[in-house]
């Protein structure tokens, strides 16, 4: 197990851990939350023996082999597989011993050698880091593209697949998702389920670490607090949990105000100083239940459009793509697109990446003229963006300040309204503070950069915001904020994202972007998760196909060799009987999440928590069951 016994840690000046204590048992798979700058990061830096506790205790089994992602950017031209390769170190030392004992012709230490790659899963590497690296989002025809060829992005994937890649025990993932889309990030959570070591996450995503994790650590004022169950549980337990010490606080308050009367009234009388000192000890003697002291809330608003244009955006007959300047045909993205957005709509872009969500947006915001067809803006129309990237619409080099005055200077604002005090001031309102507003944007973190992006969009009062994966660094509290926003504008949002939470609280409609077009998703993010599953199991058979060397699966012992016609009455009956379980567990999924409330016990927030969990799993072995039923259902009906 992982244990933390009153452990002090600091970082230059700061303290981070003051007296803390946690313990994390072999096998569980747990998240470390805690808002940005807590020192998260800096705990998993301890826990691979990179930093030195000042005090305290330190404990992890030493044969524990430990894996985390490498944050620095690969600079390789390896190819991809052979890179991802390269994370199992100990098939990389056996591969290197039979090198050596090969070239001096030593046979016990080639017999030794190949020993040991035989039990390193030497035979099936290859295959496992390609599935890693399919899994993760990219392309057969990725799979040897040296690895510089790629963008940060993609790179920073390519170094997810390699931790993973190493055989380990303890796994730290330090935001894993930021560089992920839906695809990927469900991927991704269907593996760790699998992963039979200790796992330990930082992520801000809520559903993923809901999947992923069953331990929730909250680092809190330097000290580590254990939670039983999922995010969504330590939600719940940690209302409780201030509630009670709020509580207790006012009653300690209660006390201490009545032996102080005592004291004030009773000290200088001289049959009452005896019983007055003593009163003066027991108030010293109690130890102060602090009020509930959180932080500040971050919270804003959009202003209320000036004006609310109906179609705000009609697109007829566009392609989608960019203009190449070498007289090269252009890279058409996506053909004939055909939509129109209208006030008040609210909607969801899914798709892989690369399959041209970023490339729509640019086109709506402006940023890319479309290849053909035409965008039609509405009277009054004003579009708020938010980039993939936040440098896109940022200056690295000049301030926050800056860019707020260019604002104003720009909208014809330059006057009285665009006072520099005023413009300070809207900018504290987005926790960008004194000190904060006159430093050069490449100091700022990840989440200062969104937030002054944030601001900037706010100021201009869009009527349509586009919003292209806005959460990257934004902890949960700010996503909160942004989710109760977007609730809360009057205007048109556009949202890609693969935090599926704001997803379900903001978007009314889905969009699919994918093989060149963009078509309305008709179901919920849940019916997505399957299509992701069904074409997984897709784009695999056509895998198979092309590489018929591969060797097939063979069909299970239980399905029965009978003629066609029957098997397919058979299948008719299965998916019968899977839809009715599948109706019946999500009733009671549904059931043990209305019974969750803040007033529950301990006891009984473990119990619904665990029904919740169990009904969840049930429900992805059962969806899982009917979609290879149906998949061998339409084999059995293209045959006949």
């Amino acid at each position: 197990m992982i244990s933390l016994k009153n452990i002090e840690l600091r970082l230059g000046t700061k303290v981070l851990l003051q007296d803390a204590t946690m313990t994390v048992n072999a096998g569980e798979k747990a998240s470390l939350i805690g808002r940005n700058g807590a020192g998260k990061s800096t705990l998993f830096s301890l826990l691979c023996g990179a930093l030195h506790e000042e005090a305290g205790k330190v404990e992890l089994p030493r044969q524990w082999r430990i894996a985390q992602v490498d944050q620095h950017m690969p600079e390789t031209s390896d190819a991809a597989t052979d890179f991802v390769l390269q994370g199992d170190t100990v098939l990389m030392h056996a591969r290197a011993e039979l090198r050596r004992a090969t070239d001096r012709d030593d046979g016990m230490a080639i017999a030794q050698a190949y020993g040991d790659l035989a039990d390193a899963g030497d035979h099936d590497s290859t295959s496992r880091a390609q599935s890693l690296i399919l899994g993760l989002g990219f392309k057969p025809s990725d799979l040897e593209k040296p690895v510089n060829s790629f963008s940060g992005g993609w790179r920073m994937r390519l170094q997810l697949a390699r931790a993973l890649m190493s055989p380990s025990d303890l796994l730290l993932l330090d935001e894993p998702t930021n560089h992920l889309d839906l695809d990927a990030l469900v991927w991704l959570e269907e593996w760790l389920k699998k992963y039979e070591g200790t796992l330990l996450v930082i992520s801000h995503d809520r559903e993923f670490l809901d999947a992923a994790t069953q331990v929730t650590i909250h680092l809190e004022h330097a000290q580590l607090t254990r939670y039983s169950g999922n995010y969504s549980a330590f939600e719940l337990l940690r209302v409780q949990k201030l509630e009670q010490q709020q509580a207790a606080h006012e009653k300690q308050q209660e006390k201490m105000q009545h032996l102080q009367k005592y004291i004030d009234r009773f000290r200088y009388k001289a049959t009452k100083a005896r019983q007055a000192q003593s009163r003066i000890k027991a108030l010293e003697r109690i130890e102060k239940i602090s009020a509930v002291a959180a932080d500040a809330e971050f919270t804003f608003t959009f202003k209320e459009p000036d004006h609310l244009p109906n179609p705000m955006i009609a697109i007829d007959d566009a392609d989608f793509g960019y203009q190449t300047s070498d007289g090269s045909p252009d890279r058409k993205v996506l053909s004939h697109v055909r939509k129109t957005i209208m006030a008040g709509q609210r909607i969801g872009i899914l798709g892989a990446n690369g399959q041209g969500k970023s490339t729509f947006i640019k086109s709506i915001a402006r940023d890319l003229e479309p290849l053909a067809g035409s965008i039609t803006e509405g009277k009054g129309l004003t579009i708020g963006y938010f980039a993939q990237q936040e440098l896109d619409v940022l200056d690295p080099e000049q301030t926050p300040l800056h860019h707020m005055l260019e604002l104003a200077r720009k909208s014809g604002q330059a006057g009285q309204s665009a006072r520099e005090q005023e413009l300070r001031n809207f900018l504290g309102t987005f926790n960008i503070n004194a000190g904060m507003v006159t430093q050069t944007v490449s100091t700022l973190s990840g989440g200062e950069k969104a937030r002054l992006v944030l601001c900037m969009i706010v100021w201009q009062k869009p009527n349509l915001l586009l919003l292209d994966e806005p959460t990257n660094h934004l902890d949960l509290a700010t996503r909160e904020a942004l989710s109760l926003a977007l609730n809360q504008f009057e205007g048109s949002v556009i949202l890609v994202s693969h935090d599926r939470a704001l997803l379900r609280a903001v978007c009314d409609e889905f969009w699919l972007v994918g093989r060149g077009e963009v078509t309305p998703f008709e179901g919920d993010l849940e019916d997505y998760h399957r299509y992701l599953v069904d074409e997984s199991k897709r784009s695999a058979e056509a895998r198979r196909a092309a590489h018929p060397a591969v060797e097939r699966p063979v069909k299970t012992a239980h399905q029965p060799h009978a003629s066609g016609s029957k098997r397919l009455k058979s299948i008719e009956r299965e998916l019968q009987k899977i839809e009715q379980r599948l109706t019946q567990a999500q009733e009671n999924k549904g059931r043990a999440e209305s019974r969750m409330c803040p007033m529950l016990s301990y006891t009984e927030v473990q119990t619904i928590t665990l029904e919740w969990e169990t009904m969840g799993k049930l429900i992805g072995e059962l969806e899982e069951q009917w979609l290879l039923l149906q998949d061998e259902a339409e084999e059995l009906c293209a045959k006949r």
